[in-house]
């Protein structure tokens, strides 16, 4: 593999660090060759490293193209890899005549790069932006700068992330904490909990809001220390600041620093308090040393610190959030090593300079494989379904349907049919177009090979009859617009309409290639229908296939959320349904109470989709006098698994709320206010159910005392699931075969 690097030569900063970093060690692996456009100090320094440095000096653009176009195609370069504004520039010009993949890395958000340069933002600026949309790929250096992309309307299918990495191995600390606290001036003993931030003292790090902040948690934690690294316009006014709290003694200033292990082996909390960030390296520094954060939410932090979980997160310039983190951390040595440990293994598994490495390759190996990838007119998948609505079983589904389409082919195009395609784009990285834009996504139906119906129960009229007709409206015209049409792991009805019936069967009957489904009641209600024309085959939900989260990110929630992470819990799910009356609200409060005063198992209430599901929670709780604990939100799919893995026993009325349990062999008690419910248990040789209409408090305490009773019958409650996963495999078989890909 040959790829050449453009870039200015005048560069400083993040971008020359990643710049250098990357092509030293990628020199070790491919053959790369770095092309500035003037000499100096960035040139230099790169030749030190042993990196291939090419000058192309000269002010006028074409003439320099001209000759730089002959160095690539003389060198069988097989990539062209852009850097900054002249960078993107050349690339722009060189694309079509070499007839290369160019591929740019976005460090900066390139709207403010010029801020205060109203020239150079109006000539280089412009052009820089305009150059960004003429290139084949771009790369974030943060998922937060990649999200920006997105939000800006560049392809997700042509854009890829990575983080500047940093080295994870090993290597000696040249002073033990005691020296160094001495060398700097910082007065402490072993009693204290010494927090530091290493920085620039200038606005946009907003150190003011660290003093602030901590010289309230010192009045509550007398311990506490802050060891401010770094120097800049504000030391006077910083310093003045500590004065006037009567923290001075506590506050040391070591300045500008350059043995930055010995620093942050000496600190016991890392902090940063920053008002804009892309991804920065005092992040990373502190994880390498297995320290506790605590951070501001901007940027791309939250993409590394989870808040309770990696660390912790409080609103830009809020003293008070942060003083109450740091008291928090300061007076449990606990926390801190907890959070400290899931910090340093998730930055070493992410964020370590072998993994940007290794992701770096990758991205090249994907754009050569691409740039070789032979298709028609038609190309790509619409996946359409209840999306963007803010249900975690809906989004489980769309998780699951897009991991095992780019399972089959990582350079398959997917769009998807959303109610918010903002924010489809942003969470799975696919292109999305707002459902009921009729126009676009008929156009987007014209170009694909193959539309997908699924998954869930889309094919009932018990909520909407005018969502079937939608599902089935999309399904003639994408069979009328020249797509294979795939049901993917769905469920069908109730349709309880003789009309629906009938009109729903003609579609389905016509337009169809192939369903693929999530229980044999659907099978049952398809051959009523009189639907057989389509390959009909028994399958599974597709969300089987998703993971939980790892043990210590659970633990990590667990304890965001109060609970112990070794405690003993049943789970409640919940939903407002007409059936659903204060009299079955109180029924199970009760049972709740039951659980928790027979069994010693405290009741959580897990939403599936909280914006309908906390009200019917709510409504039940008000009367329970139990200790319980209300989940807000479960977060994203790995994490609401994870937390259904923690349950002992999980009562629900939600399919996915069982679905998730089962995947974890958790003891399940459904009940059913649709029969997707009984038809998924049943399914997987559960017994344990009973309907909404039906429920009494005796019915649900006995049904309890039997889930109870399975805790420890791995076997029971691992089979049925086992055998969910091996059948699950035929959506993705069915999907490759209608692609006419290998499955």
């Amino acid at each position: 593999m040959k790829v050449i690097h453009l870039i200015s030569g005048g560069d400083s900063g993040g971008a020359k660090t990643h710049v250098h970093s990357l092509l030293q060690n990628l020199a070790r692996t491919i053959d790369v060759t770095m092309v500035c456009f003037m000499d100096g100090p960035f040139a230099q320094e790169a030749r030190e490293l042993g990196i291939p440095t090419v000058i192309f000096p000269g002010r006028n653009p074409h003439s320099t193209c001209r000759r730089l176009r002959q160095f690539i195609l003389d060198g069988g370069y097989q990539i062209i890899h852009c850097h900054g504004a002249r960078g993107n520039l050349m690339g722009a010009l060189l694309r079509r005549s070499t007839g290369l993949p160019v591929v740019t890395t976005v460090h900066s958000d390139y709207r403010l790069d010029y801020l205060g340069r109203p020239l150079a933002r109006l000539i280089y600026g412009t052009t820089n932006t305009v150059a960004l949309r003429l290139l084949d790929y771009r790369i974030g250096v943060s998922d937060a700068m990649t999200d920006l992309l997105i939000s800006r309307g560049f392809d997700p299918d042509r854009l890829f992330t990575i983080y500047n990495g940093l080295d994870f191995s090993p290597r000696p600390v040249p002073m033990d904490r005691a020296s160094y606290l001495r060398s700097v001036g910082l007065e402490a003993d072993d009693s204290c909990v010494i927090a530091g931030i290493a920085a620039r003292l200038n606005p946009v790090k907003d150190i003011a809001t660290l003093i602030r902040g901590f010289a309230k948690a010192h009045q509550t934690c007398p311990q506490l220390r802050l060891l401010i690294a770094g120097d800049g316009e504000q030391r006077q006014m910083l310093g003045q600041l500590a004065r006037d709290l009567g923290v001075e003694k506590e506050v040391c200033f070591a300045g500008w620093i350059s043995d930055t292990d010995s620093f942050y082996n000496a600190l016991d909390i890392n902090t940063l308090t920053s008002l804009s960030e892309t991804f920065p390296y005092a992040l990373t520094e502190g994880a390498r040393a297995g320290l506790p954060t605590v951070a501001s939410r901007v940027g791309g932090v939250p993409y590394l610190i989870e808040d309770g979980v990696t660390g912790l997160l409080f609103p830009a310039g809020d003293a008070d959030a942060l003083a109450r983190h740091l008291v928090s951390l300061a007076s449990d040595a606990t926390l801190r090593r907890h959070l400290g440990q899931r910090l340093y293994q998730k930055a070493n598994d992410d964020f370590s300079l072998e993994a940007t490495i290794q992701r770096q390759l990758s991205i090249y190996e994907t754009i050569l494989r691409r740039q070789e990838r032979k298709h028609g007119k038609r190309d790509g998948v619409l996946v359409c379904g209840a999306y963007g609505r803010g249900n975690a079983g809906d989004d489980a589904i769309l998780e699951a349907i897009v991991a095992e389409l780019r399972q089959l082919d990582p350079d398959l195009p997917v769009w998807v049919l959303s109610r918010n395609p903002e924010s489809t784009r942003l969470t799975y990285r696919v292109n999305s177009i707002y459902t009921f834009n009729f126009p676009r996504f008929l156009r987007r139906m014209a170009h694909t090979r193959l539309y997908i119906n699924g998954g869930g129960s889309l094919m009932q009229d018990v909520t909407s009859h005018r969502s079937l007709f939608f599902y089935l409206f999309t399904i003639s015209a994408a069979k009328r617009l020249g797509n294979k049409v795939l049901m993917y792991g769905c469920g069908i009805g109730p349709i309880r309409s003789r009309a629906n019936r009938l009109r729903a069967a003609r579609v389905l009957q016509k337009r169809v290639d192939a369903i693929t489904l999530r229980d044999t009641h659907s099978r049952e209600e398809l051959r009523d229908m009189g639907v057989t024309a389509p390959e009909i085959i028994l399958s599974a939900d597709p969300t089987v296939i998703l993971p939980a989260a790892p043990a210590p990110v659970v633990d990590g929630i667990l304890e965001r959320e109060g609970l112990d992470p070794q405690g003993r819990y049943i789970g409640f799910t919940l939903r407002p349904w007409p059936g659903f009356t204060q009299e079955k609200a109180d029924i199970f409060a009760a049972a709740a109470a039951y659980a928790y005063e027979t069994y010693g198992l405290t009741p959580v209430f897990l939403p599936i989709e909280s914006r309908l599901d906390l009200g019917a929670i709510r409504q039940a709780t008000a009367s329970l006098a139990c200790p319980f604990h209300i989940v807000e939100s479960t977060g994203s799919s790995a994490h609401t698994i994870g937390l259904f893995a923690r349950m002992k026993v999980v009562v629900s009325m939600r399919l996915h709320a069982l679905v998730f349990a089962a995947s974890q062999g958790v003891p399940l008690v459904g009940v059913v206010y649709d029969q997707k419910i009984s038809s998924f248990l049943s399914y997987i040789g559960q017994d344990l159910y009973t309907d909404l209409s039906d429920l009494t408090l005796e019915r649900l305490k006995g049904q309890i005392d039997a889930a109870c009773a399975r805790m420890e019958d791995r076997v029971f409650l691992t089979e049925g699931v086992d055998r969910l996963r091996q059948v699950e495999h035929r959506n993705s078989e069915t999907a490759a075969r209608l692609l006419g890909l290998p499955s």
